[in-house]
């Protein structure tokens, strides 16, 4: 198994984060793992990406043309990175930054609204968290327990009260592509 993602949005809404959480996750699970973030100077705002690689054998390289899974979070990502998701790859978006939908046809297009999904778990720093859930429920790379092991190696420990409100909405990104 070999997984190619990209995660792309603007800084600010969890990109990288959702990257790395997903990166542990696959190293927790013995899988061998790329983590390459790209973004701007002004970071916060500004277009922010991370390739993630998770495989059951060793990479040859980080830097990918084409990627088995794409995870969109806004116009400027979905103009950059659609045409560049491998055919019969998967294409996840929130379209609540999206005015343009995607049109391709040689791929799994999902949308997620997870800016609502967040308004109604009551906060909106979830908004990452159901994205990844939404990953996950659709492309089985790594398991949900090893997602949760990856939060608690990457978040602060006075954060980590919050990882029963992030596991909640994983399970609310997994529940709404099901």
């Amino acid at each position: 198994m070999k997984e190619e993602i990209i995660i792309a949005g603007f800084g600010g809404q969890g990109v990288l984060s959702m990257g790395k959480i997903l990166a542990y996750a696959g190293l927790m699970n013995d899988m061998e793992v790329t983590w390459m973030p790209a973004y701007g100077p002004e970071q916060r705002g500004g277009t922010a990406n991370v390739t993630v690689i998770l495989s059951d054998s060793p990479i040859s390289s980080p830097v990918l043309d084409a990627y088995d899974t794409a995870v969109i979070l806004n116009q400027q990502s979905l103009d950059k990175f659609e045409s560049k998701v491998k055919p019969g790859g998967t294409l996840i978006y929130d379209p609540s930054g999206i005015h343009h939908l995607p049109t391709r046809t040689d791929i799994t297009v999902v949308s997620v609204d997870a800016m609502q999904a967040s308004i109604e778990l009551q906060n909106s720093k979830t908004y990452n968290m159901i994205l990844l859930g939404a990953l996950l429920g659709l492309r089985h790379v790594v398991p949900v327990d090893a997602v949760i092991k990856g939060l608690r190696k990457t978040l602060p420990e006075r954060h980590h009260h919050l990882i029963p409100l992030n596991e909640q909405a994983i399970e609310k990104g997994m529940s709404l592509v099901r």
